[in-house]
């Protein structure tokens, strides 16, 4: 059986590995966030051309490779819409996994993080083949079980393109040997469709169903159009007595606990036997309530203060760029 919360709660989770120090979604920031304590990490998963899993934040990686330097892939930028949202840069889908091997990643924010930006163009791109290897890697060499939060992307907007993730993630924690329930694995999204079939195959893990602040679920949008019911819905009583069964936990938008009325939605998920994650612990005060800072970008604020603020709420696991901060505030 899977652990619902292993360790101590709350689980500390390396958002993208350990951003803060390492360009996201490298081996360099995996091994990082592991190396300054986090019980797991949490890698989204994105689709090439020809059907590999690779690890990026979003289909969209100008921001976060070095593409726009390759002249050999000049001629695929393009503009797409994806969830409803204009975007314009080139997409993982449009490349096969060969092509994307030969990108390096960079800096998501190098204004904020420089340091990490100075790693920029060292790593290739991961596939969730390579990330689940490396994590068992990890597991023996700090001689303790870490677990991965793994995020499925754009389900709905990649179905349209003839891509399954459910299947194709399935396929990979098989291989992997991470579908029985051997290792700590949860399973996320912003669309419960994908967590349904996922489910259906056989994967057995933690599923959390992702509630941003504000807007509504792609796939009930692309079922429903306006009628869709947005996040808020989910949050009230009704909406979590509807989620049981469905999924195990619910992952939110820290402001949502940072509204006043954090402990109560809390207390609510877990009288439904529901875990409540939340995302995503900054310290810089670009990314912090504006209470807590007390700075220019790209200094920390005061994020002890609201760290102890959402901790404060009882939620069983956070996720954190920077995993030694995270160790000292939610832990120390």
């Amino acid at each position: 059986m899977t652990r619902r919360i292993p360790l101590d709660v709350p689980l500390i989770i390396g958002h993208r590995g350990a951003p803060g120090y390492r360009p996201e979604h490298t081996a360099s920031s995996y091994r990082l966030a592991f190396a300054m304590g986090a019980d797991a990490v949490e890698p989204d998963v994105v689709a090439t051309r020809d059907g590999v899993l690779v690890i990026r934040h979003e289909n969209e990686i100008s921001g976060t490779t070095d593409v726009a330097d390759h002249p050999e892939f000049a001629g695929r930028r393009t503009t797409k819409h994806i969830d409803g949202v204009a975007l314009t840069g080139w997409f993982t889908e449009d490349f096969t996994w060969a092509e994307l091997a030969t990108l390096r990643c960079r800096e998501r924010v190098p204004a904020l993080r420089p340091g990490s930006a100075g790693f920029d163009d060292t790593e290739p791109i991961l596939r969730l083949s390579d990330l689940l290897a490396l994590v068992a890697e990890a597991s023996a060499e700090h001689g303790r079980e870490l677990g991965v939060v793994l995020e499925i992307k754009h389900a709905t907007f990649f179905a349209g393109l003839g891509h399954d993730l459910a299947a194709l993630v399935e396929r990979d924690l098989r291989a992997a040997g991470w579908a029985s329930g051997e290792h700590p694995l949860w399973v996320e999204s912003f669309e419960l469709t994908v967590l349904g079939a996922l489910r259906t195959r056989g994967v057995q893990g933690v599923y959390v169903y992702l509630l941003e602040a504000e807007g509504a679920p792609a796939d009930l949008v692309a079922r429903d159009g306006a009628a869709a019911p947005d996040y808020a819905e989910t949050l009230t009583p009704a909406g979590l007595d509807a989620l049981r069964g469905v999924v195990d936990g619910i992952s939110v938008d820290k402001q949502i606990l940072l509204r006043g009325t954090g402990r109560e939605l809390v207390a609510e998920a877990h009288e439904r036997g529901l875990v409540v994650f939340t995302w995503t612990c900054r310290p810089e005060n670009a990314f912090l309530d504006r209470r807590f800072r007390t700075g220019a970008p790209p200094t920390f604020g005061d994020y002890r203060t609201e760290w102890a603020a959402i901790a404060g709420t009882g939620v069983d696991g956070v996720f954190v760029d920077h995993p030694d901060l995270g160790q000292a505030a939610f832990r120390g």
